[in-house]
């Protein structure tokens, strides 16, 4: 909470975009593909593919699906920042953090 001319400033959530997607409006898309059938068998799939990109990455590896993007592990230096309660400057640690960068067929599918 940050404090302005005595005034109390509350974060609020950021508000959700009509086109965002929840894993549950998710997981109904994908059990409506005649593939796949009932909302049980899409949770499954999808669990099981969001494990194995996990498994890999934490294991150090990639994930690379030709024309879709690819997920892997990128290193992030440490940085100075500043803590927003008292002003006082720190350092963040640096760490593995997961990325995602999207291949030419989706760019090109996006882009229209």
């Amino acid at each position: 909470m940050a404090s302005e001319c005595g005034v109390t400033v509350f974060p609020f959530p950021k508000p959700r975009r009509i086109t965002d997607v929840t894993k549950a409006e998710f997981l109904e898309k994908v059990a409506g593909d005649e593939r796949i059938g009932s909302k049980k068998a899409a949770a499954d799939a999808v669990d099981a593919v969001l494990d194995a990109i996990t498994d890999t990455l934490t294991g150090g590896g990639e994930v690379n699906f030709t024309g879709f993007g690819k997920f892997h592990v990128a290193e992030r230096s440490a940085r100075q920042g500043v803590n927003p309660r008292t002003g006082e400057r720190i350092t963040i640690a640096g760490g593995k953090v997961p990325r995602f960068s999207a291949g030419s067929a989706l760019k090109k599918q996006v882009k229209g």
